[in-house]
């Protein structure tokens, strides 16, 4: 994938500018006088967790050590260590939120709803890990069991995701969708794992409305024809998910920390969201194109 760094780096530190004003009133002092501040600035440090998921490279440890001192040893000529950078990952949390908050897409009203799985660790390992305990919880796919969390998404028509949401793994979407869409107008695609009539009187009411497939089980209803051609389209946020899994490194199990694991989630959906060319739902009817 191509990127302008120098395109990037802009962005972000515009943001940063912003949000560093606007933190500074709000932290708590404890009193400290001596205030040592890191030799790379907040901007760097976003930009290159961004970098990252834009990257050939699967491991960011190799990225950082060997391919971000060959290709951009100019642009970022006070690297500090590895070590040092991983240390200060955490920092790197509430900034994504905010920078992540601001990125997120228009509201068009036609979205649609699916989570994903992330494991944490391969099942064989299950008992044996402690990183993500409390954290993690053991949930099912159509792909099977897996341990970890779940990443909850909710996009337009246009791919541009418009409300995020990690939860454990065993936590039922229907569950959070309501507070995910508090906000939009419209009408919302899902599986049918969305099922649910108490849930679709809820956002109904709001005048959001859920339109998801049925189940064997149950009567077929007739909807209009625009509606059963998006419902058929609901696999754009597949595609999503491949994007960031398979291209973006959105996950793996080699994390050593839940607040680093975060980060990576955020600052790949962040890098995601600076993506040009996502995909869309292209409309033959011009009635209902924005």
């Amino acid at each position: 994938m191509r990127y302008n760094i120098t395109a990037l780096f802009f962005c972000i530190d515009e943001f940063c500018k912003v949000f560093e004003e606007w933190e500074k009133p709000r932290l708590i002092d404890k009193g400290r006088k001596r205030h040592r501040s890191c030799e790379m600035t907040l901007s760097e440090m976003l930009t290159i967790m961004v970098l990252f998921h834009v990257s050939p490279c699967k491991v960011f440890k190799y990225f950082y050590i060997a391919y971000l001192k060959q290709r951009h040893a100019q642009e970022f000529p006070n690297l500090i260590s590895y070590n040092r950078f991983v240390q200060l990952m955490p920092r790197l949390f509430v900034p994504l939120c905010v920078l992540l908050q601001s990125l997120f897409g228009e509201q068009t009203g036609i979205y649609i709803a699916d989570p994903t799985a992330l494991p944490v660790c391969h099942n064989k390992r299950i008992n044996r890990n402690r990183v993500f305990k409390g954290l993690a919880a053991r949930g099912k796919t159509t792909m099977g069991w897996f341990y970890g969390l779940k990443l909850h998404l909710v996009i337009n028509h246009k791919g541009s995701i418009v409300a995020v949401k990690i939860t454990p793994g065993n936590v039922d979407e229907r569950s959070v969708l309501d507070e995910m869409t508090h906000n939009l107008k419209g009408t919302i695609f899902a599986d049918k794992g969305f099922i649910s009539q108490d849930l679709f009187k809820k956002l109904f009411q709001r005048g959001l409305k859920l339109i998801t497939g049925i189940r064997k089980n149950m009567k077929n209803y007739l909807m209009p024809l625009i509606e059963k051609i998006l419902l058929r389209k609901r696999f754009l946020i597949e595609t999503i998910f491949d994007i960031l899994k398979i291209h973006m490194n959105l996950s793996h199990t080699r994390h050593r920390s839940p607040m680093n694991c975060c980060v990576n989630i955020l600052s790949c959906i962040v890098s995601y969201q600076f993506r040009q060319n996502k995909p869309t739902i292209k409309f033959l009817n011009p009635l209902i194109q924005n």
